[in-house]
């Protein structure tokens, strides 16, 4: 397993581990893999929906050489503020930051006097900038933005409510560290739930549709691949990193009709993991020194294989079904079984309050499901009544 990027170069080169590309942690590569690979699939998605009448842009008023405003000088300032308070202070304590990245970045520790200098230089060019454009009267053109051109937004306001969704799903269904330490886990770089940030992106991009007057139906068709196949992207994350995202124990022999497989397909052992779970690996002298014995179901490898399949039918759908809404209920059914079958063999915290103990994934998986099966019979309904475009 790689839990940074040290220990994937010593693999490759030789080189250190625990060295300085440690700071690159791999499980936070693939979460900025996941945005990139869903921001290319959704704007080839909105592409086609443009391309055959089924989304417009917006007309919106831009303004050409106006004077500097307070409020773009300030959020420069504030980002040279950051770059100096921060970046001075990790370069200052790299050891330290090299240990703990996301500990670092989240306290209060830093260089006030580089701060305050980085605020000065980033807002006052910034206000030189403005200045060096401002025309004595200024232009106001008007201009259409098509819903491509959105995706940036729509990627950054996903990937913030996504995560933050995420944690505190996270930390609802276990509670107990959260009270123990409620900055340190709330902030900490670990704990996150994949369906608390599908929910909570779902209901944030709705939002932000509704304010720029998408067409909501059509955009959720076009989500629909992205989130499926960023969910695989994801899952690549939590292998390689060994976060603790794998399957029950699997001591039985892989049977011989899957023998054209390797067989860590079957079972895994998830060496160097970074959940550091385990028994000690023999001889290891470095940071993440356990392996699991015995092995386990390789679940994240599982999902990243039947999310990335269901994502490519249903782009396929969004080419045959122009019935607005209906390939994103598709989606919902979807993941939600998949996820429910494979929770069967997968490691998860139960609700034993529940009649049957099921995890909170099985619970949420139920209801996707039977959101997606009224979701796709309500659009389809609509369609035929000619009630939706």
């Amino acid at each position: 397993m790689y839990p940074d990027l040290s220990y994937f170069l010593h693999d490759i080169f030789g080189t250190a581990r625990d060295s300085w590309p440690s700071i690159v942690k791999t499980y936070g590569f693939f979460l900025a893999l996941t945005f990139l690979v869903g921001a290319l699939i959704l704007y080839r998605e909105l592409k086609w929906f443009e391309s055959q009448g089924k989304m417009d842009g917006k007309i919106q008023e831009v303004t050409r050489g106006a004077a500097p405003k307070i409020t773009d000088i300030l959020s420069q300032a504030i980002f040279g503020f950051l770059l100096g308070f921060k970046g001075v202070h990790i370069a200052l304590n790299f050891a330290a930051f090299q240990m703990d990245p996301s500990g670092i970045l989240l306290s209060t520790q830093g260089n006030w006097l580089f701060g305050i200098l980085g605020a000065v230089l980033l807002g006052g060019y910034q206000y030189w900038t403005l200045k060096q454009q401002q025309l004595d009267k200024p232009i106001v053109e008007r201009v259409k933005v098509m819903p491509h051109q959105r995706v940036g937004d729509l990627i950054l306001v996903a990937a913030i409510s996504g995560v933050l969704g995420a944690k505190v799903f996270s930390i609802l269904e276990d509670p107990a560290p959260f009270f123990a330490d409620p900055m340190g886990t709330f902030f900490s770089g670990s704990g996150l739930t994949i369906y608390g940030g599908l929910i909570t992106a779902t209901l944030v991009i709705i939002w932000y549709a509704k304010r720029q007057n998408l067409p909501l139906l059509y955009l959720m068709n076009a989500a629909a691949p992205v989130v499926m196949i960023g969910y695989g992207v994801g899952r690549l994350g939590c292998h390689f990193s060994g976060d603790g995202d794998w399957g029950i124990e699997n001591p039985h022999p892989m049977p011989s009709y899957l023998s054209f497989l390797p067989e860590w397909l079957w079972a895994y052992d998830y060496p160097h993991n970074i959940n550091m779970d385990g028994v000690p690996i023999e001889g290891c002298t470095v940071k993440y020194c356990t392996h699991l014995d015995p092995k386990v179901y390789p679940t994240p490898i599982y999902e990243t294989f039947m999310a990335t399949t269901l994502g490519l039918i249903l782009m396929l759908m969004n080419r045959k079904f122009f019935i607005p809404g209906f390939v994103f209920g598709v989606y919902l059914l979807f993941t939600g079984v998949e996820r429910f079958f494979i929770e069967k063999i997968r490691v998860n915290i139960r609700y034993d309050w529940l009649p049957g103990e099921p995890t909170q994934a099985e619970v949420i998986s139920l209801m996707y499901i039977l959101a997606g099966i009224v979701f796709m019979a309500w659009t389809y309904l609509c369609y035929k009544k000619g009630s939706t475009e």
